[in-house]
């Protein structure tokens, strides 16, 4: 007698797997992996791009925040060193007239004052040379033209004198002095030119250079 069929002697797996399903159904897609990859990439070349111009805006800012801290500070520089011009230029006339009267106390003229009179000089010598320093203080300094040649941007020709003593063009005599302050012109200096002396021969052999003919006027 035949015993009836066990259907646990051959029991079927449940894991097993349908021949008919794909064998990579459960992997992630190569195609999407690689467009999320590109797209990453995309968008971290555009931060890379967006933090160069960032810095490059920045560099600038900070060079134009340089440039605007030194113009401040040199027209602040100017201003305190040009801002009393006009009160210096005036002052001007009072170096002029302690010049004048010591170059018209002449020493045969001194030792002939009464011994009283020498205090009183010699305190004006000193105010003299005080106000002096106090110029040179304040960068305001006087114009040594005298043998110069003479240059249009420092010195005011009053007189073209014929002379031996200098060579035509170069300055002979300082008639006022002049002065600046710091890389201006406070006053040009008041002077006298040498031209060619009469009967002089000059390099091209001609005759006398007309009025003015040798004055540098280049530079």
């Amino acid at each position: 007698m035949n015993k009836p069929k066990n259907h646990q002697d051959t029991p079927k797996a449940a894991n097993d797997s349908d021949p008919d399903a794909p064998a990579d159904a459960g992997a992630p897609d190569e195609n999407t992996a690689s467009a999320e990859i590109a797209r990453e990439a995309a968008q971290i070349a555009g931060l890379h791009e967006e933090i160069a111009e960032l810095k490059d805006r920045y560099l600038r800012a900070v060079a134009e925040t340089e440039n605007v801290r030194r113009r401040a500070e040199r027209e602040k520089t100017e201003a305190a060193q040009y801002a009393f011009s006009r009160f210096a230029r005036d002052l001007l006339n009072i170096i002029d007239n302690f010049s004048r009267a010591f170059d018209a106390l002449k020493p045969e003229v001194r030792s002939q004052l009464p011994p009283a009179a020498l205090p009183v000089i010699e305190g004006i010598e000193a105010t003299q040379r005080e106000l002096l320093a106090i110029f040179e203080r304040h960068g305001i300094k006087r114009i040594e033209a005298k043998g110069q040649r003479f240059n249009p941007n420092l010195h005011q020709a009053i007189a073209e004198v014929p002379s031996t003593e200098q060579p035509p063009g170069h300055v002979i005599d300082v008639v006022q002095t002049g002065y600046m302050i710091g890389d201006r012109l406070l006053r040009p200096a008041m002077v006298a030119v040498a031209a060619q002396a009469p009967g002089a021969k000059n390099g091209a052999g001609s005759s006398d250079p007309s009025p003015g003919s040798s004055l540098d006027t280049t530079a």
